[in-house]
């Protein structure tokens, strides 16, 4: 099933560009209104983040959902 390993993919990538904006999980997290756990868990790729959730968090990182999503 391929929506684990995309999952992952995801949360690698919303990780990588988060260390890339010097922010710690706890501090995007707070930016995103989410709580920390549910970052850890969508960077880690256990969480499925809605539509919704996944235009939060290309805003906090200032780049479109296009780029966000870019080599998935």
């Amino acid at each position: 099933m391929q929506s684990i390993p995309l999952r992952k993919s995801f949360g690698n990538r919303v990780r990588e560009l988060r260390l890339a904006t010097g922010q710690t999980q706890e501090a995007f997290a707070d930016t995103c209104g989410f709580a920390r756990t549910y970052m850890s868990r969508i960077e880690t790729g256990g969480a499925n983040p809605s539509l919704d959730a996944i235009k939060v968090l290309a805003d906090a990182l200032g780049i479109s959902l296009a780029k966000l999503l870019d080599g998935l």
